[in-house]
């Protein structure tokens, strides 16, 4: 069992930047891909970046390339996502999931543990 908390959203305006963190429960941690995704109102939710569970790959969604960072401390159980130069079409819920492998992955389906989502608005 993984319990995922996310934390770190708020309200920034165009440009600003912010850190979401990814607080994860139990023993597996290291040995599972980390992912973000994240859903605007009246949109699917979408792939943002993955993190493998060494840290060593990373893979990111059009959306984020440039401008968003994934990183892991597995010491403290933690994804982050560093998101910079933020645009009003980055508003959304943003979600951590992990999967139960140790390599990255884009599809949602293959993630078995989901985070609640943590809101992430940028004003114009």
């Amino acid at each position: 069992q993984v319990q995922l908390v996310e934390s770190g959203g708020g309200l920034v305006q165009a440009g600003g930047s912010l850190r979401l963190s990814c607080a994860a429960s139990g023993r597996t941690f290291s040995t599972r891909a980390m992912g973000w995704f994240r859903q605007a109102p009246g949109k699917d939710r979408e792939f943002v970046a993955s993190i493998s569970g060494s840290g060593s790959v990373t893979v990111y969604g059009d959306s984020a390339k440039g401008r968003l960072t994934i990183s892991r401390d597995n010491g403290k159980n933690t994804v982050y996502l560093e998101m910079n130069s933020l645009k009003p079409e980055d508003t959304a819920v943003y979600y951590c999931a992990a999967r139960p492998y140790e390599t990255v992955g884009r599809s949602q389906v293959t993630y078995d543990y989901w985070g609640q989502g943590t809101q992430v608005t940028v004003s114009s």
